[in-house]
């Protein structure tokens, strides 16, 4: 046999006993490694000792702001601190307006009541009073900051609106027609300068007031006012076919107005109940059952 032949004999026995066996056999079985030690020496000289990153940045300083983002960012903060405190004034004042609108509602429940108007109609304009007064310290706080009006806006919007909704209440009550927007900002005290009354404001503030509407009718026709149905209905029936003539979008002004057919809708049966029993004034039987 061949030399070569009987080195890969040995190998290939040398391999099925390694297989075989347990595992500490097999590495008895292996050829032994040669294992190269390099000097002392030649190790410390090759390896230099390296400082851990951290070490050499835990004495480091962060490097200072440059100049002109220091003087930036302090320019911002005093223009924080400034629109904060007065929104802080504002909303003083308008938490003052909302009280007296909550007591000028409240003297206006009063028509529910076998109280008469003129008394009613005495507690709410005294209100008004108040908060054109109010609406004056406003328009003062304002010219603090000219052109920012939109800014601020948002601090009296809702307040706004429900003073607009007693307004133009209470002027039904008193005249039967409209409260235009003209009129609105005269009673406020507003018109002059930047600070006015908003126009979505003053439309939101309708769509409030004829909320109030179903339960006067109603009340109304029970202490014997059977014209009061009519009257309501014709008005309802113009301001709604006003308000369709404006292009609203898909926002609170929108849903208020949607809601406002719901009134008229409840004042129309109020209306219809009365008519076919003849109670309206004017209208006989006959004239009922042929309309």
């Amino acid at each position: 046999m061949r030399p070569a032949a009987t080195a890969v004999a040995a190998t290939a026995a040398a391999l099925r006993a390694a297989f075989l066996a347990p595992p500490a056999a097999a590495f008895r079985l292996l050829p032994p490694r040669r294992v190269f030690l390099l000097p002392l020496h030649r190790l410390s000289s090759s390896s230099s000792p390296v400082a851990p990153p951290c070490a050499a940045s835990s004495d480091s300083q962060p490097p200072p702001l440059p100049a002109f983002m220091d003087a930036q960012f302090e320019s911002f903060r005093a223009q924080l601190d400034g629109s904060s405190a007065l929104r802080d004034r504002i909303r003083a004042v308008v938490s003052e307006v909302e009280s007296a609108s909550r007591a000028a509602s409240a003297a206006l429940l009063l028509i529910h009541q076998p109280v008469p108007l003129s008394d009613v109609l005495g507690k709410a304009k005294a209100q008004v009073e108040v908060i054109k007064g109010l609406y004056s310290q406003l328009a003062e706080i304002l010219k603090e900051c000219p052109g920012q009006y939109y800014r601020y806006h948002g601090d009296w919007k809702s307040e706004t609106q429900s003073v607009v909704s007693m307004l133009a209440f209470t002027h039904w009550l008193e005249t039967g027609g409209l409260l235009t927007h003209a009129e609105a900002q005269e009673k406020l005290g507003l018109g002059s300068g930047e600070f006015g009354l908003d126009v979505e404001d003053y439309l939101t503030g309708l769509c409030f007031m004829s909320n109030d509407f179903p339960r006067y009718v109603v009340n109304r026709v029970t202490a014997g006012d059977y014209d009061c149905p009519r009257k309501v209905l014709s008005f309802l029936t113009d301001l709604h076919a006003s308000f369709r003539m404006l292009n609203l979008r898909n926002d609170f002004l929108r849903k208020k107005f949607d809601g406002m057919k719901y009134d008229l809708r409840r004042v129309e049966e109020v209306f219809y109940d009365v008519k076919i029993r003849g109670l309206v004034p004017g209208e006989s039987k006959q004239e009922v059952a042929q309309s």
